[in-house]
């Protein structure tokens, strides 16, 4: 292998640990001019995104679009969205310094809103989840909820920055949304803001349904946090009595692929984990180790909430046939983002490479399909029923009378 296979090596494997790998462009103390801003940008798009053809067009002419034009740092920041906007990709983005910094409180833990995750799909402001225990759960907001306004102001058009930016506000304020949802009238929802602790485990009893007593019930609503993998962790720990484990991902919207590797490695025994493929068809394979935790039956439960780490790892235990998977199929984000620091405290998110199961499958815009396909309706929430949680407790009961029967 020559030294720049071997550079080249290292360095997607780097990139293949942390959904979010965080760049640090230059030092930020360094003085930089808002036409130097918007070129840097224009150079990391051009070195690193994912498609080399910038979604089938001639990425020069943006090269010196707004040469003499950009004056200050605002116009930098139009200039560089207008940019990015061209790619036609909503994961690929560009935050201001103040939206990066409410990213970085969100990634160490806490941040101020409702507690939802968000997203743009053909044209429309979507809820992807719910956070557990926040202010939009409670709220009663749902998966695939479409938010038709906030504050009185239309949806229409906007990006999930500006959403978000809208949608987050000082502990104790409020914020309106009208809400459209499948089936039902638009309804206004009028919800407090507060400061969202993200812790991302949970093993208390779910709110609908129940968990057999010799069943032990992990529910993971984010992997967001850094502490997401050692809570995993203390709660797999904490199970180890149990004849098997129930792992809840529905409504979990991803986060950080470190967090994905590190549970799936607890897991799994020297199995492949994910695969990455960047814009020149390098592909990495992450694996994981011998040292797993439980040999305990599984189940997953997912549903259109569940996106991208969420879909790693359920995907992960599905193609080696260590869980089985029950609910609805996932919401499908198959790609890997990078983040990269600018010098004025800015940020650019850019899609570096999508991620293949272990089978090989690319589930972005597919999501995965259950083993098991199974509702929660309205009617199952209302009568304090969930035939999804019971399914996966009825397949881990099999499980478990199957060992016992080869055992005697």
């Amino acid at each position: 292998m020559s030294l720049k296979q071997m550079l080249k090596k290292l360095s997607i494997f780097i990139m293949v640990l942390v959904l979010f790998c965080i760049t640090n462009i230059q030092n930020p103390a360094l003085a930089i001019t808002p036409q130097g801003l918007y070129d840097k940008a224009w150079r990391l798009i051009n070195s690193k995104y994912v498609d080399d053809t910038q979604n089938q067009q001639n990425w020069d002419r943006w090269r010196h679009k707004y040469d003499n034009v950009i004056v200050d740092e605002e116009d930098a920041y139009v200039a560089i969205g207008t940019m990015v906007d061209s790619l036609g990709d909503v994961y690929t983005k560009f935050l201001t310094p103040k939206e990066y910094k409410e990213e970085s409180e969100s990634i160490e833990g806490s941040l101020k809103g409702i507690g939802v995750q968000i997203g743009v799909r053909d044209g429309k402001l979507l809820i992807i989840a719910p956070l557990e225990d926040t202010p939009g759960e409670r709220a009663g907001l749902k998966s695939e909820d479409e938010i038709l306004e906030i504050n009185g102001q239309s949806t229409k058009g906007i990006t999930v920055e500006a959403a978000a930016d809208k949608i987050r506000g000082p502990e104790g304020t409020e914020v309106k949304l009208l809400i459209k949802r499948k089936g039902e009238e638009n309804k206004l929802y009028t919800i407090t803001r507060a400061n969202i602790e993200l812790k991302s485990v949970s093993v208390k009893a779910p709110k609908i349904g129940k968990v057999d007593d010799n069943i032990g019930y992990i529910r993971l609503s984010s992997f967001i946090s850094r502490n997401a993998a050692s809570e995993f962790q203390a709660a797999l720990d904490g199970f180890k009595d149990k004849d098997g484990i129930i792992i809840d991902l529905r409504s979990n919207p991803g986060g950080l692929l470190t967090n994905a590797i590190y549970i799936a490695d607890m897991l799994l025994s020297s199995k492949v984990i994910v695969s990455t493929v960047d814009r020149d068809g390098y592909k990495e394979t992450q694996n994981s180790t011998s040292q797993v935790n439980t040999q305990q039956p599984i189940v997953v439960l997912i549903n259109g909430g569940s996106a991208s780490a969420s879909e790693i790892l359920s995907g992960a235990l599905k193609d080696n046939q260590r869980a089985t998977i029950v609910g609805k199929k996932s919401f499908g984000k198959g790609l890997v983002q990078e983040i990269n620091k600018l010098p004025d405290g800015s940020a650019l998110h850019i899609t570096i490479q999508k991620y293949l199961t272990p089978s090989g499958t690319d589930i972005h815009k597919k999501g995965i399909t259950p083993d098991y396909v199974v509702d929660l309706t309205e009617a199952d929430v209302k009568a304090n029923k969930d035939p999804q949680l019971a399914k996966a407790c009825e397949i881990i009961q099999k499980e478990v009378h199957k060992a016992t029967a080869q055992a005697k």
